[in-house]
């Protein structure tokens, strides 16, 4: 009876070319015999699964295979060619179990925190951090070797940080990628190590760094510097660095995302009659603001386009004044005298109202 290829691959027989190529990859990881070191059905598995793949993935053999046609595939096990290439072309060059190659490690992010001040936050500022971090050696430049030496390329992989190994089976011989093991990956030898770093090519160093701080940043507000961060060693790409912002508060304003918030104090005559005040802006100038005549406590008047930038855009938030109107505490005799005329000609005097609670 005729093999079915696409109950091998566990696939229905309309599959799609990708779907049919997925499920190879499935299968092909699940019977391998190096993940089956202990199943001898394991190789049988694995070549049946590479025939339906073989098979299925190609369109003029798949429509024969569907016509109940033979398909001679003595080829596809025969040497380091067939079956080799097959995988490859599934896996790529880094085999089944993901060989991948070498990358030399990523220096290590930094973090640093400046504060600015309201006023800073609002119109921009420039901010100097300082900070420790690894740096590329200076004595020998970052290469690890030792002055007037360099790095040798890997006799074993010729510098590709990758070998491939041959492994034979019942089927054939199956190629897989591999890290190298005499240079662990690098691709490089130093035979003669720098003395100030010991080969690592990296040292502890102090850092300073003049940051811009654009218009419109909060409280966690991250900017990110490329490359400013730790060394990554030998040919290791360097880290980055990440400045957080922290806005100081400011006795004037209170900040409500992009909009500004003030109490501006208002006298009991200033309120009752109206009165033209100076109010401060963030900018740094004063804006003259009307009070109409029996403006009520908590009374909002609104300044469009007197709050704080968007961050990154052209647009700015509202300052919001609030009217808190201030009662005195101590009147002296003659104010007492005025309150209470005018308490009675508004027929609301405080003893009237003292007789009706």
């Amino acid at each position: 009876m005729a093999k079915d290829y696409y109950q091998i691959l566990g696939v229905e027989r309309s599959a799609t070319t990708e779907e049919i190529k997925k499920a190879f990859r499935k299968v092909a990881r699940q019977t391998h015999p190096d993940a089956n070191p202990e199943e001898p059905a394991a190789e049988s598995r694995f070549k049946e699964a590479a025939e339906a793949y073989e098979v299925l993935s190609d369109p003029t053999r798949r429509q024969r295979y569907d016509r109940g046609d033979t398909i001679d595939l003595s080829d596809l096990f025969s040497g380091m060619g067939g079956l080799d290439d097959l995988i490859r072309s599934v896996f790529g060059d880094s085999g089944l179990f993901g060989g991948r190659p070498y990358r030399p490690p990523r220096g290590r992010d930094i973090l640093v925190r400046a504060s600015v001040t309201l006023e800073e936050a609002a119109s921009g500022t420039e901010v100097v951090v300082e900070y420790s971090a690894l740096s590329a050696c200076q004595t020998c430049e970052g290469t690890g070797a030792s002055p007037g030496t360099h790095p040798v390329t890997c006799p074993d992989c010729k510098g590709a940080g990758q070998v491939r190994m041959a492994q034979r089976s019942v089927f054939g011989t199956m190629m897989s990628v591999t890290t190298c093991p005499t240079c662990q990956g690098e691709g490089s030898l130093i035979a003669d190590p720098c003395p100030e770093c010991s080969g690592s090519g990296s040292r502890p160093d102090g850092k300073t760094v003049s940051v811009e701080v654009p218009p419109g940043v909060s409280s966690g507000t991250r900017l990110r510097l490329s490359g400013r961060g730790e060394s990554g060693g030998r040919a290791g790409q360097t880290g980055d660095l990440f400045v957080e912002v922290e806005v100081e508060p400011d006795e004037r304003f209170e900040r409500r995302d992009s909009d500004l918030v003030h109490s501006l104090a208002v006298t009991v005559p200033e309120a009752t009659l109206g009165a033209r005040l100076e109010v401060p802006t963030i900018d740094g100038d004063m804006e003259t603001l009307e009070i109409p005549p029996g403006t009520q406590p908590g009374a909002i008047f609104t300044l469009s386009g007197r709050g704080m930038p968007l961050l990154g855009r052209r647009q700015r938030g509202d300052l919001h004044v609030v009217v808190d109107v201030m009662i005195p505490e101590v009147l002296t005799s003659e104010e007492e005298e005025l309150v209470r005329k005018w308490a009675e000609l508004s027929g609301e005097s405080a003893e009237r109202r003292a007789s009706t609670r």
